[in-house]
């Protein structure tokens, strides 16, 4: 049906294609032009991430940072199963292996309290998902990661504008992945970028995004060439994306909080239902300020699952369910 409620709908802020228009007419669409640069700044100075490198996606920031981990044969990250499968491709594109550990069964994040137990003489880093752009417990997997010395690699696809203890979601780990599919909140289609905390991985993430050349430091004037000087790939985005990602960015407040009015109707109208104990409702522990990335709902079972959703699809809302875990599919197991 025409009217039916989409399981995404795209928020245009207006601006978008003026920028494009812009970007084409300054004469440099293939990247790191000025709006690709101005969405860099952005979140650089209003979370106080030392370097921003953006990417193509999330998927291209997790890749980096699978090559920035000096990930290879035999090394071992934690994350969790439920997740998208990007988190545990980026590790095996580098012949590591992923270790699924379980989640909290209120955040649906990776659990804390099992990770310990994971850890063996092979494990590299620990990559936290935070789900729904609900944080995982960071305290408690940064002070893990720091006794046993490990890296933290925070996906933060759906957490833009979410924060753990006032800490901004990308910003608490040694590095972070942000998402601008179509399907998050501040959107350009297809993009991504990396969240570099660690001032020593910004030299090697800059060769790394150029397909492993100092191309970077030929245009700062510091070399008289460049040339290939390290493994890579092209991670840099168009100009084109970044110019309609910068509109976005410049309404961030507007849309996250119609995101928050959305996510509070739904909230209320399952109140009754959750009452009864035929569902769950999404749960946001006191110390996590969601991106309201999603709602979703937790049903005992698979028949009333499949129930409630033919409801809805019924009634014109169009639901879906989410992951398969990853433990679960050809690849992981």
């Amino acid at each position: 049906m025409s009217d039916a409620i989409p399981f995404n709908k795209p928020f245009i802020v207006g601006n978008e294609l003026t920028y494009i228009e812009r970007a084409v007419r300054l004469g440099n669409i293939a990247g790191d032009g000025e709006y690709t640069a101005k969405c860099a700044a952005f979140f650089e100075q209003q979370y106080g991430i030392p370097r921003i490198l953006m990417t193509p996606s999330a998927t291209a920031a997790l890749e980096m940072a699978a090559i920035l981990c000096d990930l290879g044969p035999g090394d071992e990250v934690i994350m969790p199963s439920f997740t998208f499968v990007s988190t545990a491709s980026a590790v095996v594109r580098c012949d590591a292996t992923p270790v699924f550990v379980d989640i909290a069964s209120d955040t649906l994040n990776l659990d804390a309290e099992r990770i310990e137990s994971a850890i063996t003489s092979r494990t590299k880093a620990i990559w936290p998902v935070h789900y729904g752009g609900v944080a995982c417990q960071m305290d408690t997997i940064m002070e893990i990661a720091r006794r046993h010395d490990l890296l933290v690699v925070e996906d933060a696809a759906q957490g833009v504008g979410a924060s753990y203890r006032d800490q901004p979601l990308g910003s608490i780990g040694d590095l972070g992945a942000y998402s601008f599919h179509e399907t998050k909140n501040i959107i350009c289609g297809e993009g991504g970028a990396l969240c570099i905390n660690r001032p020593d991985l910004i030299a090697r993430a800059e060769i790394i995004r150029d397909k492993g050349t100092n191309r970077k430091e030929f245009f700062r004037g510091s070399v008289d060439k460049y040339s290939w000087v390290d493994i890579g790939s092209s991670y840099v985005p168009n100009e084109i994306s970044c110019a309609f990602l910068y509109a976005q960015l410049e309404q961030i407040n507007r849309i996250h909080q119609r995101r928050q009015e959305i996510y509070e109707r739904y909230w209320q109208a399952f109140a009754d239902l959750e009452a009864d104990q035929r569902l769950r409702r999404p749960w946001i522990p006191s110390d996590c300020q969601s991106s309201s990335h999603m709602f979703y709902l937790l049903l005992p079972d698979n028949a009333s699952r499949e129930a409630l959703r033919q409801h809805l699809v019924d009634q014109g809302i169009r639901a879906v369910i989410h992951y398969v875990p990853l433990h679960s599919s050809k690849m992981g197991q």
